[in-house]
């Protein structure tokens, strides 16, 4: 209880969680780490569809590729793993910025993740401070670099 009461409020206190713009699509196949990520990500002024189905969030970004400036997508799903999903994005848009949320992947290595152009990692469980630093820095990126 006296670490919740001191230790943790100060450490929050120090780190500010930025906010930003922007459009995002967050994908997993887990309906309540949707609605955790886009209540986290909306809470710091990104406007955000979340989709529970790889296949559907491709076909959503492909009716409307330009109504996105992100994409945010768990690495382990059925019928399509974030990295799949990745790679059919960026055939699509190519240099579309995309994160890639995972707890533990053999499956994907950071070389291979820039290889397919994914351009940062996030750990699971999402924490708030360090989902918005993340976005907030691919976006950044994205805004010194832009798509061609």
């Amino acid at each position: 209880p006296l670490l919740e009461r001191e230790v943790i409020p100060a450490l929050l206190g120090k780190s500010e969680t930025p906010k930003g713009e922007g459009r995002i699509l967050f994908v997993d196949d887990e309906e309540s780490l949707v609605e955790l990520g886009k209540g986290m990500l909306e809470q710091l002024g990104y406007e955000v569809t979340g989709r529970t189905c790889s296949l559907e969030a491709l076909e959503a970004y492909r009716t409307n590729p330009e109504r996105f400036d992100l994409v945010i997508t768990d690495m382990t799903m059925p019928q399509m793993t974030g990295d799949r999903l990745a790679q059919e994005i960026l055939k699509i848009r190519p240099g579309m910025p995309i994160i890639i949320c995972t707890g533990f992947s053999e499956r994907i290595s950071d070389d291979r993740a820039r290889q397919i152009g994914i351009k940062a990692f996030v750990l699971k469980p999402l924490l708030m401070g360090e989902i918005g630093k993340k976005v907030k820095e691919v976006m950044e990126m994205e805004a010194l670099n832009p798509r061609i």
